[in-house]
């Protein structure tokens, strides 16, 4: 049995990153890793996968990574982007010795640079964040991050209908209101190319409607509207010069209340405390 599997999504439109990814894998030491390709789209090389799981279609983010811990047979997952690199050639087996050390630990968190050596501020979960020191925190990036299987397994998941966007708080709040922790570590690096999230068409709208599902998931009824509130309050001070955006914004939060489903499973109080401990409570 492999120590570490290693999944890696792509729709088949980035052949030389996926290669880099993909070697990044296979350079590491002192480590077995296998590599498990889902195919999401596209016509992909194939042949330096171990396995290679195709839905026949683009079924998202969540739901391609969750087919890929399906078919993964080692004790800790490894998600990678496909025009991500892994850093380094000890980092995986850094990974395996930090599950080891700790039984509490559900999911290590690397840190994300750009091609200028620079982390971006949304990479780091926490209100102040401090790229330079390792902390639990109360999040991850889903494309630089490694899982311990049986949390995963446990929580069910990657909930598959956010399919882009906030999937990983939604896995990390469950993990953490059952007891697990998410550790952010300073000193595992993945390289990605600097890129703007808002690219993506219809970001906004599917981002305020994610949301709305996370909140009525995961947080008591005074937080979970808090929380909604004051991200449109967020959405329009930045987005104050680009009405569509915010009309966007708007448009989503209305779907995602209407659209909202379950299990509607509220965190507890304890939780919420441990997470504005950790340096990002459940309001912002």
């Amino acid at each position: 049995m492999p120590e570490l599997s290693v999944v890696i999504l792509t729709m088949g439109d980035r052949p030389a990153a996926l290669t880099r990814a993909i070697s990044s894998v296979l350079r590491q030491r002192d480590v077995d890793a296998e590599v498990v390709l889902v195919v999401n789209g596209g016509d992909p090389d194939r042949s330096e996968a171990d396995t290679v799981v195709e839905p026949g279609d683009n079924v998202g983010i969540p739901a391609g990574r969750n087919l890929g811990a399906a078919a993964s047979s080692a004790p800790v997952i490894v998600f990678l982007d496909d025009d991500g690199e892994l850093l380094g050639d000890d980092l995986l087996a850094e990974v395996v010795a930090a599950f080891d050390e700790r039984a509490d630990l559900g999911v290590v968190a690397f840190r994300i640079v750009d091609e200028n050596g620079t982390s971006s501020r949304r990479h780091h979960p926490s209100l102040r964040p401090n790229f330079g020191r390792s902390s639990d925190v109360t999040s991850f990036p889903g494309g630089a991050s490694a899982v311990r299987a049986e949390a995963l397994a446990a929580a069910g998941g990657l909930c598959e209908q956010f399919f882009y966007g906030l999937e990983e708080t939604d896995l990390a709040w469950r993990l953490i209101d059952t007891g697990w922790s998410v550790r952010f570590r300073s000193d595992l690096r993945m390289l990605h190319p600097q890129t703007d999230p808002s690219r993506h068409d219809d970001f906004h709208r599917k981002t305020a409607r994610n949301r709305v599902w996370l909140a009525h998931r995961a947080l008591p009824l005074p937080l979970a509207v808090l929380y909604v509130v004051n991200w449109t309050i967020i959405t329009a001070v930045r987005n104050i010069t680009r009405p569509t955006s915010i009309a966007a914004h708007v448009g989503g939060t209305v779907n995602g209340w209407t659209t909202r489903f379950g299990p509607r499973d509220p965190m507890s109080w304890r939780t919420v405390f441990r997470l504005a401990r950790l340096g990002r409570p459940p309001l912002i």
